[in-house]
């Protein structure tokens, strides 16, 4: 399962873009925790931007994304903010949820994010029902549910993948596989040495692809979404990838992983080998994506002013956005 076309210049220029604006937002929010910023518990997504990149590269404005507990660069691949993602996580009335949120239920409806969710697997669940939601509106949006090894193995996901293909769904499985769910290795956790052959139980195509290259996640992607589009159903993609850090902030990695095996992925960086392809064969220039980056370190500068500056919000707030408001006042 492989699209024929080629990625254009611009194309490739807004997957390093989104790339870079990922890495940069999650370290500079890694630096903000590790100075005493109270911002909750986080979960880096750094070391998996490819996979964000090149699936939401694939994907229209009004298609939909499920996210789960290591969101931000779902968010942020999909189109959301920097700034107002920033103010959520210092509890500002300006963040994308008012301060009510945190990091694992940043949502913006406008830019096709169902929500980051910190259950595993309910991710799925939710891109299930937009996609049956596109279906009978007969929309040709598609929707793309991330989660991890994991979340593979979770009951709801099965459900979901039978569910999308007796229906036909265009909905679009995304397994980030970066090797761990918090410290059990995958190998120790699934029974196919391949998570994507599980695809074919439920007759959907499934394909496996290098979660550090942007574009091979973008193929795979382009492909499946084409195939949703045309009301052939569901696809399953599993990019195989990995967390430079540990599964949340205060974990410790080398209490279950070697030094040398991060070093090795670590050597294997999505922005590395970026760099190296576009300097080699182009067509973007190194100095193109050095500007990039530029641009990429003046929004988060100006992202952490923001959310510095904005308002915590009042007790006003307490119970809006919390309950929907009936006709007639009643909630």
């Amino acid at each position: 399962m492989k699209t024929t076309s080629k990625p254009t210049a611009e194309k490739l220029a807004w997957m390093y873009e989104r790339m870079s604006l990922i890495r940069q937002f999650e370290e500079r929010l890694k630096w903000l925790v590790e100075t005493g910023v109270p911002v909750g518990a986080v979960h880096y997504y750094i070391g998996q931007e490819a996979v964000a990149a090149g699936v939401c590269a694939a994907l229209n404005a009004d298609d939909w994304i499920a996210s789960n507990h290591r969101g931000h660069g779902h968010c942020i691949a999909k189109g959301v903010e920097v700034a107002p993602m920033m103010a959520e996580l210092f509890g500002k009335v300006t963040g994308t949820n008012r301060g009510k949120g945190g990091s694992m239920h940043i949502t913006d409806i406008t830019k096709g994010i169902l929500g980051v969710n910190p259950i595993v697997g309910a991710s799925v669940g939710h891109a299930l029902g937009a996609a049956l939601s596109a279906k009978v509106r007969q929309t040709t949006q598609v929707a793309a549910a991330f989660f991890g090894e994991g979340g593979a193995g979770i009951g709801i996901t099965h459900e979901c993948m039978n569910m999308a293909s007796i229906w036909k769904l265009p909905v679009i499985f995304v397994c980030e596989n970066n090797g761990y769910a918090q410290a059990t290795p995958v190998e120790y956790a699934s029974s196919t040495a391949k998570i994507s052959d599980r695809a074919a139980g439920y007759n959907m195509p499934g394909v496996n692809v290098d979660g550090q290259d942007p574009v091979a996640v973008w193929e795979a992607a382009e492909a499946a979404v084409k195939r949703a589009r045309a009301g052939e159903g569901p696809s399953f993609i599993e990019a195989k990838t990995y967390r430079y850090f540990g599964h949340h902030q205060g974990d410790d990695t080398l209490r279950y992983r070697l030094k040398e095996e991060e070093q090795a992925a670590r050597d294997r960086d999505c922005l590395k080998q970026f760099r190296a392809k576009m300097e080699k064969s182009g067509p973007l220039k190194l100095a193109d994506l050095d500007a990039i980056d530029a641009q990429n370190k003046k929004l988060l500068d100006d992202a952490v002013e923001f959310a510095k500056s904005s308002p915590l919000p009042g007790p006003e707030e307490l119970y809006t956005d919390v309950y929907v408001q009936a006709k007639g006042g009643a909630q």
